[in-house]
């Protein structure tokens, strides 16, 4: 039995369990509420040192870092693949998942935003107004990359799922929580809602999760 450890509303962990149900895998949850500190717990620390999550034991194994986790996935369990059979569909989707993962999602980290708010006092409009700059300057780099590309479909590459999907669609929830303005960004949300049409990503949002609050 594959065991997640996770918080309901971490992006993070909101990938891993989208990737999980798309390949339809059994799994156990355990919650770590990042905002009680419970990450930084000595038995979590021993899972994963930098006190973040998601972390995914399969057997002898501890994976950290939610791209490298689904990586691992899509490697250890080849069903469903979500990852394109050719050098420049993976290029293309690793690139569209990294502007998420990598570009718009670490300045927006609840850590982040915890050290604007309580070490450099920034007042909560002046919080949201960094959180949807990032956002809204890398979805709209996004949208530019797939609006009008031939190797867009119904997701971000084609008619399947990817991992592109996977990270897209906690982002968003990111940015509706913090009312950023969606509408210049209609390729992106089509492609968002066609997946929350999905039970595999559907199962997996926050508030349908054992810790949800």
């Amino acid at each position: 039995m594959l065991k997640l450890y996770g918080f309901h509303r971490s992006s993070a962990a909101f990938r891993v369990r989208i990737a999980l149900n798309l390949k339809g895998l059994d799994y156990e949850q355990a919650a770590v509420h990042l905002r009680r500190g419970e990450q930084r717990a000595p038995e979590f620390l021993k899972l994963n040192p930098q006190a973040l999550v998601p972390a995914l034991i399969d057997g002898a194994h501890v994976l950290t870092q939610s791209l490298a986790t689904i990586e691992y996935l899509d490697e250890t369990y080849p069903n469903r693949p979500l990852l394109p059979n050719t050098p420049a569909g993976r290029a293309r989707v690793r690139a569209l998942a990294q502007i998420i993962a990598c570009e718009i999602h670490p300045l927006g980290n609840l850590r982040v935003l915890q050290y604007l708010a309580k070490e450099l006092k920034q007042d909560e409009p002046t919080v949201q107004r960094w959180f949807n700059h990032w956002i809204a300057l890398g979805f709209g780099a996004f949208e530019a990359l797939i609006a009008g590309h031939p190797e867009t479909g119904r997701f971000c590459h084609g008619d399947q799922p990817t991992l592109a999907d996977v990270c897209l669609v906690p982002q968003v929830f990111n940015a509706k929580r913090y009312d950023l303005d969606l509408k210049p960004f209609p390729t992106l949300m089509g492609i968002f809602e066609h997946c929350m049409a999905q039970p595999a990503f559907d199962r997996a949002q926050p508030s349908k999760q054992p810790d949800a609050e």
